[in-house]
């Protein structure tokens, strides 16, 4: 799936990804290829993600907005 991972600042993160792992205001939400479409409040901490070379990336946030639809993730995040 397409993970773009984005701030009001900068791009933190864009490109093919294995799993993504955030912080939602609900709990944790891991999120894998063919995920059902989703709209998710995000609140501070880390949000993990496994690249297509299992190399792991930890970006920590304030909080923020995902969405996922259609193998392409969207992470807005402060």
């Amino acid at each position: 799936m397409y993970l773009e991972l984005l701030t009001p600042d900068k791009k933190l993160f864009s490109g093919d990804a294995e799993y993504v792992d955030v912080p939602g205001e609900a709990g944790r939400t891991g999120v894998l290829k063919n995920h059902a479409p989703l709209i998710s409040a995000l609140k501070a901490g880390k949000v993990k993600v496994r690249d297509m070379a299992k190399k792991e990336h930890f970006f920590e946030i304030k909080g923020g907005i995902m969405e996922v639809r259609n193998d392409k993730v969207i992470v807005l995040a402060e």
